[in-house]
């Protein structure tokens, strides 16, 4: 094996680690995503519609 494909491998090599951790923090990103949706609706703040249905509801007669 020459130096050329030394560096070549060393290339790829970094080039996939590099994809690698790039898709990591996409996952990332949207586990923490779908966890900040979760809390918002578990706290009530994210749904102004479900409270303005919820107060037709209570002046119906």
């Amino acid at each position: 094996m020459g130096m050329k494909d030394q560096f070549q491998d060393k290339a790829k090599d970094l080039a996939d680690k590099a994809k690698e951790r790039m898709d990591q923090g996409k996952d990332q990103a949207r586990d923490r995503g779908q966890r900040r949706d979760e809390d918002v609706e578990r706290s009530g703040q994210g749904a102004p519609e479900r409270m303005d249905r919820e107060m037709d509801q209570d002046y119906d007669v």
